[in-house]
């Protein structure tokens, strides 16, 4: 594994790790909410695709690396910019033919938005697709995550992003209070007090609404799987697109019954993940 910082065009920098097999092929793997490209399920995910014979980049959302990005933005759900860079990277080494990406969770809703949102922009070496446990519908999803049944996940994300907003606070203390934090006790409050504003949103409901990718969906070309289990916590009903991948010629979707959030381990547990062997399957065919 190589590490290595790059170059954003607005003046920041990214840092990726970059797996390499000896490859042509490009898989590009994107994190979810408070995730770094160190987590187990990007690298279960990169060693599957090493051993599939895939070079692999997996990289850090703005704030999730060891040290703090310089520019005044955080990452965001429709933040995918980053997601074109560290690809667009990739590719200009010239030594790949055929690129894929890979998104778990909100890295999954940045996939599809990516790859719906400006067709165009895509390039033409991305080949494949894949969304783990994609909250296509944010404004739903961040509700059900608000639920009292999900406490200790909510608690679990809001402690490492109010950490953030302090380390933030130092670099941009207009942008980023810290009187504000004591009033967030959810998710929807913090992206209402912070992701919004920072990023030109009016509220976190009109942040939920132009980031989701679900109304992106229908303008996807590139073949592409959205893997999002039935018992998953985080999704409600609206995050399962059955109608929107029915009508699309590129875009399948897949529920199975267990697999909760960015789980879908076999029983007994074996060394790859189910959703593992299901990328590699559908990457290789």
């Amino acid at each position: 594994m190589v590490k290595r910082r790059i170059d954003t065009p607005d003046g920041d920098f990214l840092d990726i790790d970059w797996h390499l097999a000896s490859s042509s092929r490009l898989a590009v793997i994107a994190h979810g909410l408070e995730g770094n490209s160190r987590r187990p399920y990007v690298l279960g995910m990169a060693r599957a695709l090493v051993l599939a014979g895939w070079d692999c980049i997996t990289y850090n959302f703005r704030g999730c690396s060891h040290e703090m990005n310089r520019t005044p933005s955080m990452y965001h759900s429709g933040l995918t910019d980053d997601l074109h860079t560290v690809l667009q990277y990739g590719l200009d080494h010239g030594i790949y033919d055929d690129a894929a990406l890979i998104g778990f969770s909100m890295g999954g809703n940045q996939v599809m938005k990516y790859l719906g949102e400006n067709p165009a922009r895509v390039p033409a070496k991305v080949k494949r697709a894949i969304g783990i446990s994609v909250p296509c519908d944010l404004a739903s999803s961040a509700e059900k995550l608000c639920r009292k049944s999900n406490f200790i996940y909510n608690h679990y994300f809001l402690r490492s992003m109010k950490n953030k907003i302090r380390l933030k606070n130092k670099q941009y203390p207009e942008l980023y209070p810290i009187e504000k934090l004591p009033s967030v006790r959810n998710l929807i409050d913090f992206d209402n007090a912070y992701t919004a504003p920072v990023n030109g949103f009016a509220d976190a409901q009109d942040y939920y609404r132009k980031s989701s990718c679900k109304q992106f969906l229908k303008n996807i070309t590139v073949p592409s799987l959205i893997l999002n289990a039935q018992d998953d916590p985080f999704l409600s009903e609206a995050c399962y697109p059955v109608d929107e991948a029915t009508a699309s010629q590129a875009l399948s979707l897949q529920i199975p019954a267990y697999g909760g959030h960015v789980g879908f381990a076999d029983i007994p547990l074996e060394k790859q993940l189910w959703s593992e062997d299901r990328t590699i399957r559908f990457l290789n065919t």
